[in-house]
């Protein structure tokens, strides 16, 4: 039996994890993960730098930042593996919500208007003189980050001048609303959830209406170990793969949730970790019509597609945290690793992409794509703007951005 210890937060996106080692899909393929529970991303990153971890919960940014040496300590990192789609959606105040209501309609699956509102609300402040509204997101270097400030600036709002943004752990984002130290954030489930059950905030919009079929969170690997442990890797992404297949069953949710409620986890009550599962949100106005909120399978969920770190690595140039190189395009695109994905399952059967990248943007609708075997499907997968991501122009997608506002 092969020891792995994991470093994750408490989010629902952990379920994979969660869900291997619980059900026994982890002892199956001669592993014996244990699963440590921390409280912020920097410790993640610090514990992986330091070899305490060999893999990791991770934001999907950050094995792209520390290769790129963005982080305290130095690390290689990759990321093999994906651990679902969405899972994140942007709360704010009450107070701000009643204010974008007051201007318009509003529906949290219509990301451009719900943008469109929250600029009139931000412009009207700085009439009025009153202070800049004030943002939390989990981390620099996270898919949140990345998304709120696509969002604001595609909306007309300039991060960083026209609204202030600040880096909390995802489980105190609740409260610093609550307190009124933050005016929203951007985080995952079920903070958003359970921020909206303490009638402290409203659900504005979700990752999934600012990008459709995104990226959100992977499985970091200490690059030397997995060199070294090629073996063992394989097998771990083995298990992986069965409990993402067991998590994307509509039948096994409510148990999921349960296992998820767990004090060892995310130790808050099902009825609040639910909604981030079947997409049936707090507040949103058709709970009827479950919105894609969050994947682990379907969709090709799990799979570490290198566009998605080139976007990441696009936003880390355009919000000026690392320089435009071709060298630094490579670090980033290999940073991600959907060759040992595709070698540790290759005798499975599983339907797996047979390109490494995507134009993201491209499927506007549900397509069958080519795969390794049997049939996949894939999309609809666009930005809210209706830009278009072609990895492979990269240069011409930078130079297009709007630079930061100083």
């Amino acid at each position: 039996m092969i020891e792995l210890a994991a470093g994750f937060l408490p989010l629902t996106d952990c379920a994979i994890l969660v869900a291997a080692k619980e059900l026994g899909f982890a002892e199956e393929q001669g592993i014996a993960l244990k699963l440590v529970k921390e409280n912020s991303w920097a410790n993640v990153r610090d514990r992986l730098a330091v070899e305490q971890f060999e893999i990791a919960h991770s934001l999907a940014p950050m094995p792209i930042a520390a290769n790129l040496g963005l982080t305290p300590l130095p690390t290689k990192l990759i990321a093999p593996m994906a651990l679902g789609l969405g899972g994140n959606a942007i709360t704010v105040s009450k107070a701000v919500y009643h204010a974008m209501v007051a201007k318009g309609d509003h529906d949290a699956q219509d990301a451009a208007g719900a943008g469109a509102l929250l600029a009139e609300v931000v412009a009207a402040r700085a009439l009025s003189g009153k202070r800049r509204l004030q943002f939390g997101v989990v981390h620099p270097f996270s898919a949140h980050n990345f998304e709120l400030h696509y969002w604001l600036a595609a909306s007309g709002i300039a991060p960083d001048r026209d609204v202030d943004i600040v880096v909390l752990p995802p489980s105190l984002l609740p409260d610093a609303l609550a307190a009124g130290q933050i005016d929203g954030f951007c985080a995952g489930e079920p903070w958003n959830t359970l921020a909206v059950k303490a009638a402290v905030g409203k659900i504005a919009t979700v990752k999934s209406a600012i990008w459709a079929s995104s990226p959100e969170k992977v499985l970091a690997v200490n690059a030397l170990w997995a060199d070294e442990n090629r073996e063992a890797l394989h097998a771990l992404l083995r298990a992986l793969h069965g409990a993402s297949l067991w998590c994307s069953a509509t039948e096994n949710l409510a148990a999921l949730a349960q296992l998820l409620s767990s004090s060892r986890y995310i130790d808050r009550p099902v009825d609040s970790i639910l909604p981030g599962l079947n997409g049936r949100l707090l507040g949103a106005r058709s709970t009827d019509t479950p919105a894609p909120f969050f994947d682990t399978f379907a969709r090709a969920a799990t799979f570490p597609w290198q566009s998605h770190a080139l976007w990441f690595y696009s936003q880390m140039v355009r919000w000026r945290q690392v320089e435009h190189r071709a060298a630094n395009v490579e670090t980033a695109r290999t940073s991600f690793r959907p060759d040992i994905y595709r070698a540790a399952l290759a005798a499975s059967g599983a339907a797996v992409p047979s390109a490494n990248s995507k134009v993201e943007g491209a499927l506007k609708t549900t397509t069958a794509v080519g795969v390794s075997a049997q049939s996949l499907f894939l999309g609809p997968d666009g930005f809210f703007d209706g830009a278009i991501f072609d990895p492979d122009e990269i240069d011409t997608y930078i130079a297009g951005q709007t630079a930061r506002p100083k």
